[in-house]
């Protein structure tokens, strides 16, 4: 009877997504529960960076400069992750509490930018009663600004708080059930959104990006009930001075090769992503793909996602390095990209399909390879998991925005040169911007395996604490 128990507990666990993520200090439900202000997050950027864009540009009429815009701006407020992160590892509050302080005004911003929004949004029809110029573009910008703010500052510090609580052995799975809920919010969301957009009038985005708002608060609330424990802290202990940032940096950056490691991280994150917004034009303009096919793009890299995670997790709990699994990642990334520059000339759609989910497998695999690298990175004196959190988090997020912005302006400035025949006769097709970015993408995987050599070289094999998960994810 004992056996068929034991039996029986490990096919659960073996069977049942998370169902070991959970431990004495984090239980299952409340690690759910928090794990809900991923989804909140993961809403507001389908809004921001998907169905917003598109009402903006179609429904309101906005030039896309314009709108571009608006979408880097939330990326501006990225590289002071880490130091949001170390303001949480150092806050000081007579309740002892760290992380929940940093986790409501995270969410009171991002309401705050998602209640306004609609409103600076619908002064771009020009039916307001009193004309005030630019006040389009100041209002919409400074709520794409609190809502990004808001965003970072909620993850950062809700990552920490659950890497906080969870044992180092649960720790991996505990961050993995959290970047899964993020892709279920997006998942989620982008579905509801649509569904309710679908009859578009100005009334009705206000409605839904002002109930997004409210959802925020709800999903947010729940999240943080009860989840940091009161630890009073003396007069004294407060009153203490506070550890500098710069020390706290000049310790993360002096724990274990942090600097390159972060250098590694930006290169490939530009190389990965710059294709992001080229990949469903490039299957409908160049391959003559339908809109149905196109849109399967994102299911298949989404699914070479999944599977690089499965893998990743497989190998490194037979204590593979993670620089060496983040090199393998690369190079599948550089079959990825060649399969899709290859696509057009053989005209093989499956091939360019095969290449999206090569680029999504070895996205994965890299950042999942590259984030366990950082998680178990030692550090000294005031460095903290804030700080490594946020640095991480920061150059991800900075290249990632970088990325998709210099993958539409080179292909569009290319592509104009080709067209115009100023590049030569054989490069006048409209595949020549396409292709300059991939290949440009293909060096700078080159590059980024260059930079993670000596970090291969120099730090071995490890085993880490547990199974793999995609420990504290930013986006």
């Amino acid at each position: 009877m004992i056996f068929r128990a034991k039996s029986l507990k490990s096919l659960t666990a073996n069977l049942l997504p998370f169902a070991d993520a959970a431990s004495e200090g984090l239980p299952m439900g409340q690690l759910l529960r928090l794990s809900l202000f991923q989804v909140a997050v993961g809403m507001a950027a389908v809004l921001l960076l998907g169905t917003l864009n598109r009402v903006m540009i179609v429904e309101l009429s906005v030039p896309a400069m314009i709108v571009a815009f608006f979408i880097a701006i939330p990326v501006l407020s990225a590289p002071f992750r880490a130091l949001l992160g170390f303001r949480s590892d150092t806050h000081r509050s007579a309740i002892g509490w760290k992380r929940v302080p940093y986790l409501w005004f995270g969410t009171l911003w991002q309401f705050g930018g998602l209640a306004i929004m609609p409103m600076g949004l619908v002064l771009f029809t020009g039916r307001q009663a009193l004309d005030v110029p630019f006040s389009a573009e100041i209002g919409s910008g400074l709520a794409f600004l609190l809502t990004g703010i808001g965003m970072h500052m909620t993850q950062t510090a809700g990552l920490a708080l659950a890497a906080d609580r969870a044992d180092d052995e649960t720790r991996p799975r505990v961050v993995a059930l959290l970047y899964v809920m993020f892709l279920v919010g997006m998942l989620l969301s982008s579905i509801i959104i649509g569904t309710l957009l679908r009859d578009f009038s100005e009334l009705r985005l206000i409605q839904v990006v002002q109930g997004a708002a409210v959802m925020t608060i709800v999903l947010n609330l729940l999240a943080l009930w009860k989840q940091e424990k009161v630890n009073p802290m003396s007069r004294e202990a407060r009153a203490a001075p506070r550890p500098l940032f710069r020390d706290a940096w000049a310790d993360f950056m002096s724990g274990g090769d942090a600097g390159r490691l972060l250098a590694v991280v930006f290169l490939g994150t530009l190389a990965f992503n710059m294709q992001d917004i080229l990949l469903e034009p490039f299957g409908g303009e160049i391959l003559g793909l339908s809109v149905s096919a196109t849109t399967l793009l994102t299911a298949i890299w989404a699914i070479g996602a999944l599977c690089a995670f499965g893998c990743a997790a497989r190998w490194l709990a037979r204590a593979r390095d993670p620089h060496r699994l983040a090199g393998r990642g690369i190079l599948v990334g550089l079959a990825g990209f060649s399969a899709v520059v290859f696509a057009p000339p053989l005209g093989a759609p499956a091939v360019f399909f095969a290449g999206a989910f090569g680029i999504g497998f070895g996205g994965g695999l890299f950042a999942v390879s590259t984030l366990n690298a950082a998680m178990t990175m030692p550090a000294r004196g005031a460095a903290r998991r804030g700080l490594a959190l946020g640095a991480w988090g920061a150059a991800q997020a900075t290249a990632a925005g970088l990325a998709i912005f210099l993958g539409g302006a080179l292909r569009d400035a290319v592509g104009s040169l080709a067209m115009s025949g100023r590049l030569g006769e054989a490069l006048t097709s409209p595949t020549t911007g396409y292709s300059f970015v991939y290949h440009l993408e293909i060096l700078l995987l080159f590059i980024t395996l260059v930079a993670l050599g000596p970090l291969v070289r120099t730090r071995g094999i490890r085993k880490p604490a547990g199974p793999i998960g995609l420990a504290d994810f930013p986006t």
